[in-house]
């Protein structure tokens, strides 16, 4: 990182990506052009978990090659009295994998939900629908970053 004083430490970066909403997955699509797309996760142990339909131009581009990027933005703080922002960013580049193992598939998908549906939704029935025709992908961290902008 050039801005080293701006870095963040990698315990930050764990909170930031434990919190966040959403982030953005760059995958290599067609003809080596970026792919990104806003998606929800959940970060677990080095590894960010993602849930995705089975086909498509995403699951096309991980096949064909494993290498992947994802960033979270926190939520911006404006300084009182001023217009600009302060934000932190953390961007994780690694491996990203199928996971193919029913038991993992299931726990994965219910820490997203556990996450993502509202409280008193049947999260189970709806596993028990969906999940089949639910892919879970592993994106297995490599290398992990975080940085500290102030836009003035």
């Amino acid at each position: 990182m050039r801005r080293f004083k701006q870095q963040l430490p990698e315990e930050e970066c764990v909170a930031i990506l434990k919190e966040a909403y959403r982030g953005f997955l760059s995958v290599i699509g067609e003809n080596g052009y970026p792919y990104t797309i806003p998606i929800n996760f959940i970060y677990e142990d080095g590894h960010i978990y993602f849930h995705s339909a089975q086909q498509g131009h995403k699951m096309d581009a991980i096949k064909e090659c494993d290498k992947a990027c994802f960033t979270v933005i926190n939520d911006p703080v404006q300084e009182p009295n001023n217009w600009w922002y302060h934000v932190k960013s953390v961007i994780c580049r690694g491996r990203i994998s199928i996971i193919k193992d029913d038991a993992e598939h299931l726990s994965k998908l219910q820490l997203l939900g556990s996450k993502y549906f509202p409280e008193g939704y049947d999260m189970e029935a709806d596993i028990r629908r969906n999940g089949p025709r639910t892919a879970i992908l592993n994106l297995r961290i490599e290398h992990l970053s975080g940085k500290r902008v102030k836009e003035n």
